[in-house]
Order: structure tokens, then C-alpha cells, then sequence
């Protein structure tokens, strides 16, 4: 079983505002809600897929409920704590006419520590050897910077196979932990690695630095130049796909989802790597953050690019 883990959902609401302007009436043309963080639309992506997923976490208020009211009619599973405090609302701001996409998001409320011990105990009861376990996005605000450090251990020790995707100081401690997989972009393992990269080799040395010193998988995302990929002493640099633009918000989960879902159905890691690229570009495409149809993905298989560095 894949387990997804998001301690900061949202309600993503996405308007499309034609010709947005600041300090300026701005009229919606269309809008459109869909439950959001970044475990949760690992979930999204999994079940587009075909394969189930338990989607667990924090959720509370009325937002909370409608998050888990939209999840029962998408039939994705979850185990969420429920508390008083509201979940947050992430405004994204599409400008077709500009061809801009701009991020509003509210700060996630803060969680008390036995909130967040309820959540690693649920996993912790439920996971079996072998299950994989997402651990993405933030943590509370007020939560130790070594949380999903603290978490890969323990669910490591349980024989679960932990999957980070996280930033800042959250990523730094996380990976120490050796999780089977980070999936930071090129940002994100600069500030990791404590390097300023000015090529793709750089890069690559340190996605292999991480490989070797005992994360089994790194990838790297890199934007529309498309993602770096490293695995037992294998290092691969896929192309970006070009493709319409509909969000660019969940693709990194995208990619994450395709990685669970290659190696629960034990995909070779190119064909993993392969799916991986399909189904970020396939995300790109949608409105919002709901994900993309397998008949999409399938579509732009095709047009995968994979060398080996």
C-alpha cells in the first residue's frame, strides 16, 4: 500500500482572471476548487493512474470537510486527524492573456505536538514491510525542523519505505535520514547540498554524492529542461516535454506519484524514469491541480527522452 502524508493541505482554488492587473479591478472568468497539498495531489495522480493510495494528514473546519467529501467522491482513502482550526485556502491566479500563473497561498495554522504525534502513530499502526509512505510538502508552523527526519526513522524501522518531498531545513534532515527517495528541484539541492550549480554535470555530481552517500533514489527536477534521475550508480537526464500550459502547480507531485507507482508495479528504473517525465508534462496541462487522465499520459509516452550521463 502508498500511504501520502500532508500535514499543510489546502483548498486550491484556481480563477482564470484574463489581463490581471494589480491595484486594479480584476473580473473571474472561471473557477474551480480542488483539495490540495502536495500529498494529497500524489493521491490525486495515483488513483488517475489506477492504483489506490491512503491519503493521511491534518484537516479541520469546514474547508477540511469539503476537502474530505471531494476526496470520498474521487474514491481516494484517508485517514486525516481532524482539528478545530480551519485548513487554508491557496488562491492561484491564471492570466491567459498574459500567460501568467500567480501563487497566493495563507500560511497553514500551527498543530500541537500531539496532533502531530496522533498522525506518526496512525502511519505507524497501519503501515506493513514494504509499504511505501509519501512524506510531502511543509511541516506546521512550530514543528521541529528535524519532524520528517524523526518520522523516515521510525517508519524505517518498521520496514516502510520512506518518500520525501520537502525543502529548507525539512529536506536537510529528512535526507540525512536516508529515505528511498528526494525529489528536490535544482533550488532545493543547492540549498541541500550547500552548492550554487552552473551546469547539468554539477548537478549531477551532487544527485550522485546523495545516491551514493545512501538516498536510493534522487530526482531532480529542472523545470521545463525536464528532470536528472539517479539510482543505484544508474544517472539519467530526461528532456522537458513541450506542452500546453495549464498550471504548473503539482507537477513535482506528478513526478512523485509516477515513482511510487513504477516501483509498487516493480517498473525498470528507465521505464520508471520514462513515466515519470509523461506524467509531469501531462500535469503542466491541466487546469488547477486536478490531475491529468491516463489516456493523456499514455499519449505523450511517446515523447519521452531518456540519455544515460
Amino acid at each position: 500500500m502508498i500511504y501520502t502524508v500532508t500535514l499543510t493541505p489546502a483548498l486550491d482554488k484556481t480563477v482564470v482572471i484574463p489581463d490581471f492587473t494589480v491595484d486594479h479591478v480584476n473580473r473571474i472568468r472561471t473557477v474551480r476548487l480542488d483539495p490540495g497539498g502536495k500529498g494529497i495531489n500524489v493521491s490525486k495522480v495515483l488513483k488517475a493512474l489506477g492504483m489506490e493510495s491512503v491519503a493521511a494528514g491534518i484537516l479541520g473546519g469546514g474547508t477540511g470537510r469539503f476537502i474530505l467529501d471531494r476526496l470520498d467522491e474521487m474514491r481516494i482513502a484517508h485517514d486525516f486527524v481532524t482539528v478545530p482550526e480551519e485548513t487554508r485556502t491557496n488562491l492561484k491566479v491564471i492570466d491567459d492573456v498574459r500567460n501568467t500563473h500567480t501563487d497566493i497561498n495563507e500560511p497553514g495554522a500551527p498543530a500541537d505536538p500531539a496532533v502531530l504525534d496522533r498522525v506518526l502513530s496512525g502511519l505507524l499502526s497501519s503501515v506493513r514491510p514494504g509499504d511505501r509512505v509519501v512524506l510531502a510538502g511543509k511541516a506546521p508552523a512550530g514543528a521541529p525542523d528535524t519532524l520528517f527526519g524523526e518520522w523516515i526513522l521510525a517508519l524505517k524501522a518498521r520496514g516502510a519505505l520512506p518518500y520525501l518531498d520537502a525543502d529548507a531545513s525539512l529536506l536537510v534532515h529528512g535526507a540525512a535520514a536516508c529515505p528511498e527517495m528526494i525529489k528536490p528541484n535544482d533550488e532545493e539541492l543547492g540549498r541541500l547540498t550547500g552548492r550554487s550549480f552552473e551546469n547539468i554535470e554539477e548537478i549531477a555530481s551532487a544527485a550522485r554524492a546523495l545516491g551514493e552517500g545512501g538516498v536510493h533514489t534522487v530526482a531532480v527536477s529542472l523545470g521545463a529542461d525536464g528532470a536528472l534521475f539517479y539510482r543505484d550508480g544508474i544517472l539519467l537526464r530526461g528532456a522537458g516535454l513541450h506542452v500546453p500550459v495549464g498550471s504548473t502547480v503539482g507537477a513535482g507531485d506528478a513526478m512523485m506519484a509516477a515513482f511510487c507507482y513504477g516501483d509498487e508495479r516493480g517498473l525498470s528504473f528507465e521505464e520508471t524514469c520514462r513515466l515519470a517525465l509523461a506524467v509531469s508534462a501531462a500535469a503542466v496541462m491541466q487546469s488547477g491541480t486536478q490531475p491529468p487522465q491516463r489516456a493523456e499520459i499514455d499519449a505523450l509516452m511517446p515523447q519521452v527522452r531518456i540519455e544515460k550521463l
